[in-house]
């Protein structure tokens, strides 16, 4: 069904149809009437009864305003042609006025009855096609590709379900207007965006219908409707469908953004491990070189002392090129925490001991108890731990004191504090976010995943990474762990 004839709006051609009908009506009786009064010659039951059928056809085809009219010209013409004394809006035999108020009664109420049951199918006609279209659209939106421009897709669609001339709907998320239509009014844009932020709806003066867009309470966008002839409840469906399509389009988004970064990380931890391999086999040559070297009787000290060095450094470019593979692996999702008990003093120490090399001169303070013991993975729970020293080390100045503490109140705790630069508290949330450096860290060389995967860590062992930082005591770093934990 076309919207608009030529330049004709649709009300207006609404108007015209139904001038035409009660003519029509008016017509009919006025046939009837001649047919009884030139060519037929009947009692006036029969007119009457001839009346009262086609007041019940009009009802029935066209509807109560049709039905009503035509009544109201059959009671006068019934009363003028067939009641004497003829030619008159008179009666004279009171018989004949039981008749007329009869027929009168008779015509209003079956008109009307008539009429309400035309207009009661009507209706159910109406709310059908309108679960038809609105099921449609629906189908349309869940059934979608992800596209270039949801908003235009999503207008395209209420347009194409419910035949509109024009479609306008706005996307508070990316702040963007779409049509859909062959009319565009971007004099709307501006009322789309204030609906949008008061979360109401607006029946404009020039047959625009703008309804807001609500997610959970909450406005994300809204719709313009241009001549729609929709009821409110159609109305709001269509915005919550509208709504429903805009958040799975979110929703696909955050997914794919999701996937591309696990693919992404996943690749990355494919690419260092295959570099790692090719790293370890020159590694493996130069420490059987430096052992061999260290090993001999003849060598003087000073070859010693350079042996020592490159053993030192070999050993630590290894654990380099393992951690950077570890982190990617568990930055892409791709790890195992296998739990086993362990010593919380052997595994600090062993994070230490990986540490040595870069102290630089900072003082390392332990405080451990020798009888603490956790059910951890003890190479992730290591990394974790080196992690945080790292970070201590380059966030502190030179010969200042790193401590390192563990205590095992309710659950198990390890906690790194170093007197270097404090972080903000706006900062704080943050750097537990992949790849975040704050604005004081950016001259400081890093990759800014560090804590993320310290983080990670923590959440496989279903405990919580936290950080304190205040200029007199300190930035502090604290892992905290269940006690005990089952495997499975």
């Amino acid at each position: 069904m076309t919207r608009w004839l030529g330049s004709v709006s649709l009300p207006v051609v609404r108007r015209t149809f139904a001038v035409g009908r009660v003519a029509a009506s008016l017509v009919v009786i006025a046939l009837v009437t001649a047919l009884y009064t030139v060519l037929l010659r009947v009692n006036p039951t029969t007119v009457a009864l001839s009346y009262l059928l086609v007041i019940l056809v009009l009802a029935s085809s066209w509807g109560i305003v049709e039905a009503t009219t035509a009544s109201i010209l059959a009671v006068l013409c019934f009363n003028f042609f067939f009641l004497p004394p003829v030619g008159t809006l008179t009666i004279a035999d009171p018989q004949n006025w039981v008749a007329f108020v009869a027929f009168l009664l008779t015509a209003a109420i079956a008109s009307q009855m008539s009429g309400r049951a035309k207009r009661r199918e009507t209706e159910a006609a109406s709310r059908q096609r309108d679960l038809e279209r609105l099921y449609a659209l629906s189908r349309a939106l869940l059934l979608s590709e992800r596209g270039a421009s949801v908003s235009g897709m999503i207008a395209r669609y209420i347009a194409d379900a419910f035949e509109l001339q024009a479609v306008g709907l706005y996307d508070h998320r990316v702040d963007t207007v779409s049509w859909a239509g062959p009319t565009e009014v971007p004099a709307i844009e501006a009322k789309l965006r204030d609906v949008a932020r008061r979360a109401t709806i607006v029946h404009d003066s020039d047959r625009w219908i703008v309804i807001a867009i609500q997610l959970g309470g909450a406005p994300i966008g809204s719709v313009a409707l241009l001549d729609s002839g929709l009821s409110d409840t159609v109305l709001n469906s269509i915005a919550n469908l509208a709504a429903i399509g805009l958040e799975r389009a979110r929703v696909q988004e955050m997914t794919a953004r999701a996937e591309a970064a696990q693919q992404s990380g996943e690749l990355r931890a494919a690419v260092l491990d295959a570099l790692a391999h090719e790293f370890k086999t020159p590694l493996t040559s130069m420490k059987a070189a430096s052992t061999e070297l260290l090993s001999g009787v003849a060598i003087d000290d000073r070859n010693r002392e350079l042996a020592t060095i490159l053993d030192e450094e070999v050993d630590r470019l290894d654990s380099l090129v393992s951690d950077a593979v570890q982190m990617l692996r568990i930055d892409a999702g791709k790890f195992t925490v296998h739990l086993e008990r362990h010593a919380v003093a052997d595994l600090v120490a062993a994070a230490l001991r990986q540490c040595e090399g870069r102290l630089d001169g900072h003082r390392v303070v332990r405080q451990v108890p020798q009888g603490l013991t956790v059910d951890a993975d003890g190479e992730l729970l290591k990394l974790a731990v080196r992690q945080l020293l790292d970070n201590a080390l380059k966030y502190s100045p030179p010969s200042s004191t790193i401590e390192v503490l563990a205590t095992g109140n309710g659950s198990i705790t390890v906690a790194v504090r170093n007197s270097g630069s404090t972080i903000s508290e706006q900062e704080q949330p943050r750097i537990f976010e992949r790849f975040y450096r704050g604005a004081r860290a950016r001259h400081i060389p890093g990759t800014g995943l560090g804590l993320a995967i310290v983080q990670q860590i923590a959440q496989a062992h279903r405990g919580t990474v936290a950080v304190s930082s205040e200029a007199r005591t300190g930035t502090t770093f604290t892992i905290s762990l269940p006690k005990g934990m089952s495997t499975s």
